[in-house]
């Protein structure tokens, strides 16, 4: 099996002299489903942002499906981006396009057939279990609902990799199950995941790869771990 993500040596010093990685070494298969915990101002928020090249590293290099993507130009960038899906927790959808039309702007962007678009934003919607609420807009949609058109959004192209910011962070709990059990079937096509969370319930019951981060340094690395934090 490929690794997906690879980094090595990755440093992050921010401009105020805060180090928020420090030396990270990792390697991430392709079709893992990774929980990044931690307590708060641990570093997730900034390793989450290198991998999708929001940040770039101080020192290192990352490697996204074999390519180190801190050495890319900035206008190489958004063609990375088509290769990473992004889940978000406040949703992050454009308030005056329907369900539909906020799927299908992804694949617009990147003039995509019409054909292929109309084919894809149907399957991806049915995939999330939101197909009935395609001409809806964003604020006739519960939280829950949104945020599985943002996950429909992030995975509509097909990315190998799909990142998780604390997608549940702003939901209640039954509707954090329901998200995790549309993860997982994302993840069982083959997808790989990288989901950072401060859920407990979810990470103790959902059992996968728990990487635990302290101080901007990897401080455990456990195959179907458990949260273990009090926070």
């Amino acid at each position: 099996m490929s690794d997906a993500i690879v980094m090595q040596n990755v440093w992050k010093a921010y401009p105020n002299g805060v180090m928020a990685l420090n030396g990270i070494d990792l390697s991430v298969k392709q079709g893992e489903f990774v929980y990044i915990v931690g307590p708060s101002g641990a570093g997730k928020s900034t390793f989450i942002k290198m991998i999708f090249r929001e940040l770039k590293p101080t020192r290192g290099k990352i490697f996204i499906n074999n390519k180190n993507i801190a050495s890319l130009r900035e206008r190489q960038v958004p063609y990375l981006r088509r290769k990473i899906g992004i889940v978000f927790q406040d949703f992050r959808l454009l308030p005056k396009l329907t369900v539909y039309e906020n799927v299908a702007f992804a694949l617009e962007v990147i003039e995509e057939h019409p054909r292929q678009i109309k084919k894809r934003v149907m399957d991806v919607l049915d995939l999330v279990g939101l197909k009935h609420k395609l001409r809806s807009f964003p604020n006739q949609l519960s939280g829950g609902e949104q945020q599985r058109v943002s996950i429909a959004r992030s995975i509509v192209n097909r990315p190998p990799v799909l990142i998780a910011d604390e997608p549940t962070g702003n939901l209640d709990p039954e509707t954090s199950w329901q998200i995790m059990d549309v993860f997982k079937r994302i993840n069982d096509q083959g997808t790989t995941i990288i989901m950072a969370t401060h859920n407990r319930d979810i990470v103790n019951k959902v059992r996968h790869r728990v990487l635990g981060l302290e101080g901007g340094m990897i401080v455990r690395d456990q195959q179907e771990g458990d949260y273990g934090y009090e926070d």
